[in-house]
């Protein structure tokens, strides 16, 4: 390969051979090493790469134009041999890059982490200052797109807070002129930013200037009044009170750095499932993913139906990769959370009373914590990705996996999953556990029967089981027979048939009432799947609006493609929506549909021949 080569992402983005840089074409060939550097050697696929450069309205031949940047970068980069650089790996790209200053920043970062856990704040100091040299000016100059707009933000925040752990560190080593002088510029950012004011309060304090400690005070509590009509915060005004009153203890104090108290290593995975079965080549997957490398910070999501066994999946490989992430792992629950961020700070450490009042202080405060950590994050029940994207912790070591019933579009580089249900054999193998395998044995032909009937989804799998374990004089034909859901309308509804629909509930109150009517109605047909013209006619719309309809529910997986223009429900979801069409739309709107319905047959019927629909027939559920 020659001269070794060197990248820069820390100001515009460059590559050098040598002493010798090196034409990197236009600005989407640079985006594109951009994005390939952030990596840091995980592969992107043709399909990642036009989302990160064009987002949603990439131009015609997206895919073609990214393949043609990555041959003419190729060339540049390494023309005796175009692809030892930037490599072909599993249908992507990745550049395994020897030198990048990225890298070697946050190397120096870890480097001040351990000297301040030492206690050696000159040595802090040091590496700080190093780390701060890599800045030649705005990360990723001249790459346009939002993943490229997100990296740059979140570099620039990390840089403020690391110019504000140097004034700290050097305050603490007795040279609080020095450490003014650096606050300055973050103040100049983000005027609004407290731990600055702080710190450049205590470094004027300790150069002998308590009046114009004071007046720092005074202007952010202006302008704090002015802006956002909120007061200083605490360790602000804890910080003037000790001014006012000489508090002979402040010139021989540290300066406040990170508020973290000491704590062990988090270890908030729920327990193992002791009956987990099956899928085994998807947890392969999912822990070959959550490998940390370099600046890119993996992030596995696991999509699915409500109840589908994503939680039970995401804690079980967490288990399973537990030691790769020796310094903790941590989960949060995002559909009950108040703070999640506050959860996740609490979590390393940050005391309650340590928490800054901004969020965007928060954001950064976390990722400077978690920035050359392994820590592994199960964020569980995300809503969307704006939700997501502020708990994602800093590079260098961390990875996480998320939980979503549908899934976040907008986070770069994210390895989705959709679970299904589990296999007929994997389905069995767990109603084996549960009711025991001297009982299912011996009726594999009802045994399967009943697991036809479940779709294998897990928690209709749970409960059948947990149903017929309690019933030890029921033979597998007999509880075949007597699982077999009521009747719309019947008046009693077995605990099993509520434990079954509850997480149905939960997907449906999630629904616009469009949705949710289209849900319902469309299982009133005596097939659990139906064509796109038949459901238009059904639901009364024209075909381009129930298609959408159809598609969205597709994407909340309450219905499955079933072909070109055909959808399917799950068994025990059809079950489940015919109830509830009952029970919501009540008969006459039910009836008003299969009419609709039947007369949409009757007139395809009439042009096509008896037959032509695959022997739809209807059959009224009221």
């Amino acid at each position: 390969m020659g001269e070794q080569l060197r990248f820069e992402l820390l100001g515009p983005v460059r590559a050098w051979r040598g002493d010798v840089e090196i034409d990197l074409g236009s600005p989407q060939q640079r985006a594109i090493l951009a994005i390939l550097l952030l990596q840091a050697g995980t592969p992107a696929s043709a399909d990642q790469l036009v989302t990160a450069i064009w987002g949603g309205a990439p131009p015609p031949a997206a895919i073609g134009m990214v393949r043609s940047y990555v041959s003419r970068l190729r060339r540049v980069l390494d023309p005796g041999h175009p692809a030892a650089v930037i490599e072909s790996v599993g249908g992507g790209y990745a550049v395994r890059a020897e030198e990048l200053d990225l890298t070697e920043f946050q190397r120096q970062l870890g480097v001040a982490r351990e000297a301040r856990r030492a206690g050696d704040a000159p040595a802090a100091a040091t590496a700080l200052r190093t780390a701060l040299d890599l800045w030649h000016g705005t990360p990723l100059a001249g790459v346009n797109g939002e993943y490229a707009e997100f990296e740059r933000t979140r570099l620039g925040q990390l840089r403020l807070t690391v110019i504000e752990d140097l004034a700290a560190a050097d305050i603490e080593s007795g040279r609080p002129v020095e450490a003014a002088a650096e606050l300055a510029e973050v103040i100049a950012e983000q005027p609004l930013r407290e731990r600055p004011r702080e710190l450049l309060m205590l470094a004027l304090y300790r150069s002998g200037r308590q009046a114009d400690a004071l007046a720092v005070f005074g202007e952010v509590q202006r302008l704090l009044a002015d802006e956002l009509g909120l007061d200083p915060g605490p360790d602000l005004r804890e910080m003037q009170r000790r001014i006012l009153v000489s508090d002979p203890a402040l010139a021989a104090t540290a300066a406040p750095t990170l508020a973290v108290t000491p704590s062990r290593i988090p270890a908030q995975l729920p327990p193992d499932l002791p009956d987990f079965v099956g899928r085994d080549e998807t947890k392969s997957r999912m822990a070959d993913a959550l490998t940390p490398s370099g600046a890119s910070v993996p992030v596995v999501g696991v999509e699915g139906l409500a109840g589908i066994g994503k939680t039970t999946l995401a804690v079980h490989v967490g288990h399973v990769v537990a030691a790769s992430f020796p310094d903790g792992q941590l989960f949060v629950d995002l559909g009950a959370a108040g703070e999640p961020l506050a959860e996740l700070l609490r979590g390393v450490g940050v005391p309650y009373a340590g928490l800054p009042e901004s969020f965007s202080e928060r954001v950064a405060l976390w990722r400077t914590l978690t920035t050359g950590r392994r820590l592994l994050v199960v964020l569980d029940d995300a809503r969307d990705t704006e939700q997501v994207r502020p708990l994602l912790p800093g590079p260098g070591g961390s990875a996480v996996m998320i939980t979503a019933r549908q899934r976040l579009y907008g986070l770069a580089y994210a390895h989705w999953l959709k679970l299904g249900g589990l296999s007929e054999d994997d389905s069995v193998a767990l109603l084996e556990r549960l009711i025991g395998v001297e009982r299912v044995r011996p009726e594999q032909a009802d045994i399967r029967e009943i697991v036809r009937n479940t779709a294998g989804l897990p928690q209709v799998l749970q409960v059948v089981g947990a149903r017929v374990a309690a019933r030890p004089g029921w033979s597998i034909a007999e509880a075949r027979q007597r699982l077999a859901r009521p009747e719309p309308g019947s008046p009693v509804l077995p605990p099993d048939c509520a434990a079954i629909d509850r997480p149905y509930t939960s997907a449906m109150e999630q629904l616009s009432p469009a949705q949710a009517m289209a849900f319902r109605l469309l299982s009133l047909a005596d097939r659990p799947d139906v064509s796109l013209a038949a459901a238009s006619a059904l639901l009364d719309l024209p075909p381009g609006d129930t298609s959408a309809l159809l598609e969205s529910l597709v994407d909340m997986h309450l219905l499955e493609p079933g072909g070109p223009d055909r959808y399917y429900y799950q068994e025990p979801l059809w079950n489940f929506a015919r109830s509830r069409a009952f029970a919501d739309d009540g008969p006459e709107a039910s009836q008003a549909a299969l009419t609709r319905l039947a007369r949409f047959y009757s007139a395809e019927e009439a042009r096509f021949g008896a037959g032509h629909h695959f022997n739809e027939r209807l059959r009224l559920q009221i």
